[in-house]
């Protein structure tokens, strides 16, 4: 994907499809062949990890999406209304770790060998993907640098460093 947001297709509109807990990309997949031997109006068919027994489709208008998976047994039904591309472009793009991190910040350490500890953010040095943290748990102050991906913030600090 380039650098300028990517905008769906003109007169394309976003539909939900709620289905049975995992079975998403069955929904998907039989969708997939409808749409081949149909000729739907359908430009993507989307199945997120942070949507859960939800099935996304882009097209011209609801009808289509309904007339597609109708009858399918893993479908439980179609979402009333429309979703805008603002609603699901934040599980499309991925920030990385280190965008969200500042100095000061208090994580806990999700991987390595100082894994479950706490600690403060001292430096970042983003080009590296890397933070300098002082530990917390530690009765002197131990300032090591790991992996930003090794990180989750506890508590964010005001302002942000």
């Amino acid at each position: 994907m380039s650098e300028s947001k990517s905008e769906p297709k003109i007169g394309s509109r976003f539909f939900a499809v709620k289905t049975t807990g995992g079975q998403e990309k069955n929904v998907a997949n039989h969708a997939y062949t409808i749409l081949l031997r149909r000729q739907k109006p359908i430009y993507s068919i989307l199945v997120l990890e942070g949507m859960k027994g939800y099935v996304l489709f882009e097209a011209t208008n609801a009808q289509v999406v309904t007339e597609t998976v109708m009858g399918f047994k893993h479908v439980k039904s179609t979402v009333q209304g429309m979703m805008l591309f603002s609603d699901i472009e934040r599980f499309l793009v991925s920030k990385p770790v280190i965008a969200e991190l500042s100095v000061n910040d208090i994580v806990e350490i999700v991987a390595g060998p100082f894994k479950g500890m706490r600690a403060r953010i001292d430096r970042l040095e983003v080009a590296r993907g890397e933070a300098t943290i002082v530990l917390l748990d530690t009765p002197y102050q131990l300032p090591v640098t790991v992996d930003a991906n090794y990180l989750k913030i506890v508590k964010k600090t005001e302002g942000g460093g």
